[in-house]
């Protein structure tokens, strides 16, 4: 975790399972655990959650504390601490808040922080607040009403308009922002339990690099414990949704009402036509097309162009609408 972004304490692993509700762990009790983690990289004292034995591997975890089910619970390393529950991800996003939260602006600070640092040549238009530990690079505009949390880092020569909200984020040179724009948010993702669903908590960031523009009114949330990250020259039009953990490399384009869903990967040069939805997880090649409209529910190889609901190859999409067109203009026979 980004420490400019998030304030960071510690629990003993016993009072994490009893926030949690889980059954506190038989072994390493008073084990002090200081950070959050996702399964695959948690550390000796790292908070984790394991839902099944896929895709990862119980065996190879090496975690501080990890909440898993029941019958999991004797297949991890004897070093680590688990605690048995029927919910782990909801036990996690209940447990993490002990450990991590996000920074936030101070209640009584002046709008612009005086530990916010602000090159020369910034200009900072009505009603901007900055927050401590922001940076703010020379030739940069902000518009009115923009809000720039701590610890964001902003390049030189950017153009942030009105209304702009920026939150765990670290931003390149020469990177423009359209009004209403809101930056490093939580993702969608819930966990059920107990008590019913609830959000879970995300403890990444968003990486923007040099000349992205992102247009009006378009989301571009953090991520869960990775980042989400914006190549250069990213180009991404108004109305757009990018989740967390998405990867969108150098030079792609994301036309208007594009939804794009969480850990998708786009490759370079890759554009995605207006009202493109991708499903999570998908991998978008290297200068793949799609269609306008498209619905993507599988992974597009390298240089291909696909189209429809569901998307497919083309020129396939194109015969299939082709065929149900001629169908439609037959006359039924009278027999």
């Amino acid at each position: 975790m980004d420490e400019r972004f998030y304030e960071i304490t510690s629990a003993t692993a016993m009072d994490l399972s009893l926030a949690a509700g889980a059954a506190p762990p038989p072994t390493f009790r008073d084990r002090v655990i200081s950070s959050v983690s996702s399964a695959d990289d948690a550390g000796g004292e790292a908070l984790t959650f394991v839902e099944s034995a896929k895709p990862t591997a119980p065996e190879t975890l090496s975690a501080g504390l990890v909440f898993a089910p029941a019958d999991l619970a004797d297949k991890f390393a004897d070093t680590v601490a688990v605690a048995a529950t029927p919910h782990p991800r909801w036990a996690f996003a209940k447990a993490a808040a002990l450990i991590a939260r996000p920074r936030r602006f101070e209640p009584d600070a002046p709008l612009q922080h005086p530990d916010a640092q602000i090159e020369d040549g910034v200009e900072i238009g009505p009603n901007v607040a900055i927050a401590a530990g922001a940076k703010i690079g020379r030739g940069t505009i902000i518009g009115p009403g923009g809000v720039i949390g701590p610890g964001v880092a902003i390049g030189r020569n950017c153009r942030i308009g009105a209304n702009v909200a920026i939150s765990c984020a670290l931003i390149g040179d020469n990177v423009t922002i359209l009004a209403g724009v809101t930056i490093g948010e939580t993702g969608f993702g819930l966990a059920t339990g107990a008590e019913g669903a609830i959000d879970t908590p995300h403890f990444g960031r968003v990486i923007i690099q040099d000349h992205v523009s992102i247009g009006a009114n378009t989301t571009v949330d953090r991520g869960l414990f990775d980042d989400t990250f914006l190549g250069e020259q990213v180009k991404i039009d108004n109305l757009c949704q990018i989740a967390h953990n998405v990867r969108v490399q150098p030079h792609a384009v994301i036309v208007a009402f594009g939804g794009i869903s969480g850990s998708v990967e786009i490759g370079a040069g890759a554009v995605l036509g207006g009202r493109v939805g991708v499903a999570d997880h998908v991998k978008i090649g290297a200068g793949a097309k799609l269609g306008a409209g498209s619905a993507t529910m599988n992974d597009v190889p390298e240089g291909e162009a696909w189209g429809g609901y569901p998307a497919k190859p083309i020129r396939t999409w194109m015969r299939e609408v082709a065929w149900v067109g001629r169908q439609a203009q037959k006359r039924p026979s009278k027999s």
